[in-house]
C-alpha cells in the first residue's frame, strides 16, 4: 500500500444519540449482574454489539425472550408503543434509550393521526426505526421509499402530513419530497426537518472531500442506514473507489494516492484510528472539518433517576457536605472512551 495522504472528514462517527445510548448501556452493565438484555442491537455496529455481548448483554428481537424481572434496555432506534408497554409489564428495570430525534417523529405521528391526517412516512422497509415509528399509528400511516411508490398511493380523503426516518440521506429524501408535494400540494410538514442533523453533517463533510480523493473509505456496518447513505454519496460524488468496511482488516492492500476516510454515526473512533494506522499515509492526515457539533443528549430519564438516587446515597453515606459534592460528568466523557474501557 502506498497512500500519499488521508483526508479525514469531520464530523464523523458517533452522533449524540449513539453517545447517549452506549453510555446508558455501559451504566447498566456496571449496575446489574449479567445478563442484561437489550431489545434489538443498541446501535448498528458490529464492534459495539460484540463488545457488549462479551460483557453479558443479550440482544433480543422480542421482549418476550426476556425473563421476567431482568433489566432491559430499549434501543436507540425507537420501539413500538406496545413493545414499551410489554417491556415495563415484565417487572424488570427498563431503560428506553430512544434517540430524542426519533421521539420527536413519534410525537408528530401521534399528534397528526389524532388530528385526522394520513401520514406519508419516508423510510426504509424493515428498518427498526421505521417499524417503531409506523407502529405508533399503523392505521394512519403509509410507508414510501421511492417516487414510484408515492405515485402509487391512493387518493386519500384525509389531509396529508409528511414525516421521515431520521437517518435518510438528503438525496433519498429530496426526490420523494418533491414527488409528494406534487401529488399532494397541501401536504403538512414539520417546521424543522426530521432528518438527523448528525446524518446531514456527516454527508456534507464527506461531500467536501470526496472529489479530491482517489478512494474513499466509509467505516460502519452494512445494516447502518446512515453508513450506507455515506457510501452511496461517495459513489455519486465521483470519487475513484469506494469501500464500506467494518474494520481495518477489510481494507484492500493496493490503495494509493489520496484516501478519504469517514465513519457512520454508529462507528467508534477507535475503528477510524485503526484504519488510519493501516493506511499509513506518507504525508500524514488532514482533518477537514465543516462544522463543530456540540449537541448533547443526557442519559434516559430512568437512568438519571437511578444515578441520582445512587449519588444521594453515596453522599449521605460518606457525609459529603452539599457544597463539596461533584455533579455527574456524563457530558465530559466520550462514548468511545467508555467503550474502550469496557474492552476485556
Amino acid at each position: 500500500m502506498s497512500v500519499d495522504k488521508v483526508l479525514l472528514a469531520s464530523p464523523r462517527g458517533f452522533c449524540a444519540g449513539v453517545e447517549m445510548a452506549i453510555k446508558a448501556l455501559a451504566w447498566m452493565v456496571r449496575a446489574f449482574e449479567p445478563p442484561v438484555y437489550c431489545y434489538h442491537e443498541i446501535v448498528h455496529n458490529r464492534l459495539v454489539v460484540d463488545r457488549f455481548r462479551n460483557l453479558g448483554v443479550v440482544f433480543v428481537d422480542d421482549v418476550s425472550e426476556v425473563p421476567e424481572g431482568r433489566p432491559l434496555m430499549l434501543s436507540a432506534h425507537g420501539s413500538a408503543p406496545d413493545v414499551v408497554t410489554e417491556a415495563r409489564d415484565r417487572g424488570g428495570y427498563v431503560v428506553d434509550a430512544v434517540c430524542p430525534l426519533v421521539t420527536k417523529v413519534h410525537h408528530e405521528v401521534r399528534v397528526r393521526s389524532q388530528k385526522g391526517y394520513r401520514i406519508v412516512y419516508v423510510g426504509h422497509q424493515g428498518h427498526e426505526e421505521a417499524e417503531g415509528t409506523m407502529a405508533v399509528a399503523p392505521q394512519h400511516i403509509s410507508l414510501v421509499e421511492r417516487t414510484d411508490q408515492v405515485a402509487a398511493l391512493p387518493e386519500f380523503e384525509e389531509p396529508i402530513a409528511m414525516l421521515a426516518q431520521t437517518t435518510l440521506s438528503h438525496r433519498d429524501w429530496e426526490g420523494v419530497l418533491e414527488a409528494t408535494k406534487e401529488r399532494f400540494p397541501d401536504v403538512w410538514m414539520p417546521g424543522r426537518s426530521d432528518l438527523c442533523f448528525a446524518t446531514t453533517n456527516r454527508q456534507s463533510a464527506l461531500a467536501s472531500i470526496a472529489q479530491q480523493c482517489d478512494a474513499v473509505v466509509v467505516i460502519g456496518s452494512a445494516n447502518s442506514s446512515n453508513t450506507m447513505a455515506l457510501a452511496k454519496l461517495a459513489e455519486e460524488s465521483g470519487s475513484g473507489l469506494v469501500f464500506r468496511i467494518n474494520s481495518a482488516g477489510e481494507l484492500p492492500d493496493d490503495l494509493s494516492g489520496t484516501v478519504g476516510v469517514t465513519a457512520g454515526a454508529s462507528a467508534p473512533e477507535e475503528l477510524v484510528q485503526a484504519v488510519i494506522e493501516r493506511l499509513a499515509p506518507e504525508h500524514g492526515v488532514e482533518e477537514v472539518r465543516i462544522t463543530q457539533e456540540d449537541e448533547y443528549f443526557p442519559p434516559p430519564r430512568e437512568l438519571r433517576e437511578l444515578l441520582m438516587a445512587l449519588e444521594t446515597a453515596v453522599h449521605a453515606t460518606l457525609a459529603v457536605p452539599k457544597d463539596l459534592r461533584i455533579p455527574p460528568l456524563d457530558r465530559e466523557i466520550a462514548a468511545s472512551e467508555v467503550l474502550e474501557s469496557l474492552s476485556p
